[in-house]
């Protein structure tokens, strides 16, 4: 990494990490999940915990999607599977930093009560604002420029600029529950499921049933 330009701070462990991110400022972190001490999940939950919104890869030999799923739901950006290649990394790390810089036109999209301004990646329901990870931006973003209309499952996440994150349809059902809770949208009257299709944003709190058939159930 340090030849193509990246300026690199080491920890050896959990909570010399920890240390390091309260007295500097960084532009990604890349995160071991098994180290010793405090492992990389229980980083990332304090780091996430604290308010620290700076961009998550999580580093594991662990490729199960049970683990990708765990990571991301804490809040990781994204999640790679050892062995790769330097390349690799180095493409999912300006990923990553790319996606968290504003955009040069900022852009507000709004649907059921919902707000996200695209430039600063901030996000408000009813006016009042809603943390969210970054994963958890992009894909709301995906479902308010497609209000009113279902999103395929399958293709939600490269909708949301993140088919480079792979993930099966369960983990999308677990953020889109997460996405939920935090939008206040226990009665799925926001974010709505259509059986074995997708998920549709109303244009309103209070919306007609989505198109595409079916019968709406709750992602849990």
């Amino acid at each position: 990494l340090a030849p193509q330009g990246v300026t690199l701070v080491h920890a050896p462990g959990g909570q010399a990490g920890l240390s390091q991110l309260a007295a500097s400022t960084f532009d990604a972190i890349l995160l071991d999940v098994m180290m010793p001490g405090l492992d990389g999940l229980a980083v990332l939950r304090k780091v996430r915990d604290a308010g620290h919104r700076v961009p998550v890869i999580m580093l594991t030999a662990r490729g199960d999607e049970a683990d990708r799923v765990v990571g991301l739901e804490l809040g990781a950006d994204d999640y790679v599977a050892k062995p790769f290649s330097p390349r690799e990394l180095l493409a999912r790390l300006r990923a990553v930093v790319r996606r968290a810089a504003p955009d040069a036109v900022s852009e507000k999209l709004t649907a059921a009560g919902i707000t996200v301004d695209t430039g600063s990646r901030e996000a408000s329901v009813d006016g009042r604002p809603v943390e969210l990870t970054g994963l958890e931006i992009d894909l709301l973003i995906a479902l308010l420029r497609r209000a009113g209309r279902v999103v395929p499952r399958a293709n939600l996440m490269e909708l949301a600029g993140r088919g480079d994150v792979s993930v099966g349809e369960r983990a999308v059902d677990v953020h889109i529950s997460r996405l939920r809770k935090k939008l206040g949208d226990e009665a799925a009257a926001r974010i709505r499921t259509v059986r074995g299709v997708g998920y549709v944003l109303a244009r309103a709190t209070k919306a007609e049933p989505p198109p595409g058939g079916g019968e709406d159930e709750d992602a849990s």
